[in-house]
């Protein structure tokens, strides 16, 4: 048994060593589709029913509005990252322009925030096994998903961009295939089964602008913020990038591009082809979009698809809460052990165990709350909150940088446009996007539980603290 001193003589080694001994892995074929597939998750495939359903046509301006401040939060990330390529993560340099104290509240909210997505994600892939097996409990694909995801984190980091690679581009020709599909649908005037006639008017129709009024409007921002989870993914990478000085900026800069493509052109297609009365808010319209068109077997094969992207988003979620513990370890946030690194593959398996340990915990929520969407619901608004803390977080960084190091701005290559009257705009967005979480019950519960966890970070702040003291005392008598 390892004895405090041992410990002691253990953990500032490790401390010295870590940064340098994450292999640089992934390659540039995997970071741009990565990125690619970041942009399209769960939320997309799940929760646009939900959003269609509550704000109708409205919510191609709820995808525009989250889609370009969120793009924002990247060009500030992105310009940040660049100025240090010994950064491992945003959290670095949010360590160094607001201080130790923030970087802690930005790790461990982040780190719960892919935690929290990823149980959404596995809970989401028992409702997709439900299509073929009704009868199943949710709980038993949720629990496999996960266990397989723990197997794919386990080897190299290559094998995780590898995964990685093939989920995305799986989501990636699906989502062209549909478009298309749905584009001709709409251009021969195809009519379904049960009367529905594909047409620009179902685009068109202002009744269905916002059916549910300005209450129906605001409700979609949620499953909005949560469907772009996983794009500033790119920020917890550079670590295991080979060039980040070339790959990031191409990665961030095809944002705008897949906004478009993947959830303009998507949700365009689906409520001209189904119609917003025809799009239900507690199964996938894409797949609804098929089985409404008299195409069992391709709504099966959507299914699928929508299978493997919740999987794809949860798999990312399984690495980004490892890498970002393992982080939390290195700056002496966490215990020291989450930083020890595996001998061969340079993975931080214990990071990845415990975090695992935490999602199968959230994932048996299921036995509480066995309705899928409910659970989802809730769940993914507690994520967003999360994930517009940590873009906040990077945005106020951004402001105290361009304060302390106008030079370092100066000499960029990637600098944010609009510079800092920008990244004001996007911080009211986001705060605005919290408020209006009030307005229904579901995103309320979340909103009202999420400052339990701010309440026991400062708690956690305050015990490290304390236990720190002595050990300044010590230094400074030596």
């Amino acid at each position: 048994m390892t004895d405090k001193s041992t410990q002691g003589q253990v953990q500032p080694a490790l401390a010295a060593d870590a940064p340098d001994k994450l292999q640089r892995g992934l390659s540039e074929r995997h970071i741009q589709m990565i990125a690619l597939g970041g942009s399209i998750g769960t939320g997309l495939f799940m929760g646009a029913g939900r959003n269609i359903a509550v704000a109708g046509t409205s919510i191609l301006i709820i995808y525009v509005l989250v889609g370009f401040f969120s793009y924002m939060v990247m060009r500030a990330m992105g310009e940040l990252l660049l100025t240090r390529l010994d950064y491992r993560s945003f959290a670095d340099f949010v360590s160094e322009y607001l201080g130790p104290k923030a970087s802690f509240y930005l790790g461990w909210s982040y780190w719960l925030s892919w935690v929290v997505t990823c149980i959404a994600d596995v809970v989401v892939c028992g409702a997709y096994m439900q299509y073929w097996f009704p009868h199943m409990s949710a709980w038993i694909p949720a629990l496999f998903t996960l266990g397989i995801l723990c197997l794919f984190n386990l080897m190299s980091v290559k094998a995780f961009g590898e995964a990685e690679f093939w989920f995305a581009l799986i989501k990636v020709v699906t989502i062209v295939a549909l478009i298309l599909t749905g584009g001709w649908m709409v251009f021969t005037g195809w009519t379904s089964p049960d009367g529905v006639k594909a047409s620009v008017d179902n685009l068109t129709d202002p009744a269905v602008f916002m059916p549910h009024g300005l209450t129906g409007f605001l409700a979609g921002f949620q499953i909005a913020i949560f469907s772009y989870t996983g794009i500033e993914l790119l920020g917890t990478m550079t670590a295991e990038t080979r060039d980040p000085e070339k790959i990031l900026p191409r990665a961030v800069n095809s944002l705008p591009l897949r906004i478009v493509i993947f959830y303009m052109l998507s949700m365009i297609v689906i409520i001209a082809v189904t119609s917003w009365q025809g799009v239900s808010p507690d199964s996938s319209p894409f797949v609804t979009l098929f089985a409404k068109a008299g195409l069992p077997a391709a709504a099966a094969i959507i299914n699928f698809v929508a299978l493997t992207s919740a999987m794809s988003s949860a798999n990312s979620g399984v690495y980004s809460s490892t890498r970002m513990l393992y982080g939390l370890s290195v700056e002496k946030h966490a215990h020291w052990q989450f930083r020890i690194l595996s001998r061969t593959t340079r993975i931080p398996v214990r990071s990845l165990l415990f975090s695992c340990f935490c999602m199968l915990s959230g994932t048996l929520l299921l036995f509480l709350v066995p309705n899928v969407t409910t659970l989802f619901t809730i769940v993914s608004t507690l994520a967003a909150i999360l994930v517009i803390y940590s873009w906040g977080m990077i945005l106020v960084a951004y402001l105290v940088y361009r304060k302390q190091r106008p030079d370092l701005h100066e000499k960029s290559k990637f600098k944010m446009p609009g510079g800092v009257v920008m990244t004001w705009a996007t911080l009211i967005f986001f705060i605005f996007s919290v408020v209006i979480m009030v307005f229904d019950p579901d995103t309320l519960m979340a909103l009202e539980a999420s400052p339990l966890w701010f309440i026991a970070l400062w708690v956690f702040w305050k015990i490290k603290e304390k236990r720190e003291q002595p050990e300044e005392a010590d230094k400074v008598s030596v």
